[in-house]
């Protein structure tokens, strides 16, 4: 498989060099998101919106996030989450998976920090004593770093109800707030909830969401932002 005839730049995926990956890797992934054009067909994306669309579409096998369960951006979503990096502000997540999904060269070659406060030692008793789950404490726990930066959304919608409770208290103003937690109970009604916000967001109607989809909008956003800035 020859990468070299390659259009990257209309994929927004960067080169093999640039990546740091092999020409097979790199041309494995270029051919799969060949597939997910071909199969999506027409849609009413911006060009940066289906960058990072795709990208979850490729890292689930899910074509409903471009369907039934399609991807939110609010207002200025993308251009916020670049003020973000451009200001090397912290990237808190609620769970553990999300955070080792992030790819870490890009969150090196931008110079941002990644943080889950979920297994702080002191949490799990709080959790316990107030009847309360860790992963709302942890938002808690990471406020002053949510404040001003970015806070991902994968699993928990305890977690992304926290967020919401402080922006509306005024205790943090995040500059993006990527939400799209997986699950029955609440994760429809979170996600909604947080589309109401008057703050830059991305999210997704419906049940599905998870890890890999959140970790795939922030890696995609990276990669977009680096492609814009090298």
């Amino acid at each position: 498989m020859d990468s070299s005839n390659f259009k990257s730049e209309s994929y927004k995926i960067g080169t093999p060099i640039t990546r740091d990956m092999s020409e097979r890797a790199f041309g494995i992934e270029k051919q799969s998101f060949d597939i997910i054009e071909s199969e999506i067909g027409n849609h009413n994306y911006s060009e940066d919106e289906w960058t990072i669309v795709r990208r979850v579409i490729h890292a689930t096998a899910d074509f409903d996030f471009a369907r039934s369960d399609r991807i939110v951006f609010s207002k200025d979503a993308i251009e916020s989450g670049y003020l973000a990096f451009s200001k090397k502000t912290y990237i808190v997540t609620d769970v553990e998976m999300v955070l080792h999904g992030i790819n870490k060269k890009s969150l090196s070659d931008i110079g941002m920090t990644g943080v889950c406060m979920i297994n702080h030692p002191k949490l799990k008793e709080i959790s316990k004593m107030s009847n309360r789950t860790r992963s709302e404490l942890a938002m808690r726990e990471a406020a002053s770093m949510i404040d001003g930066g970015i806070v991902i959304i994968g699993n928990a919608p305890t977690a992304l109800y926290e967020v919401i409770a402080m922006i509306e208290e005024k205790k943090i103003s995040p500059l993006l707030v990527i939400g799209v937690p997986v699950g029955f109970v609440s994760a429809v009604e979170s996600k909604a909830d947080l589309s109401k916000l008057e703050i830059p967001f991305i999210t997704n109607k419906g049940r599905k969401g998870g890890s890999s989809a959140a970790s795939s909008i922030i890696n995609s956003l990276m990669l977009l932002y680096l492609s814009k800035n090298r």
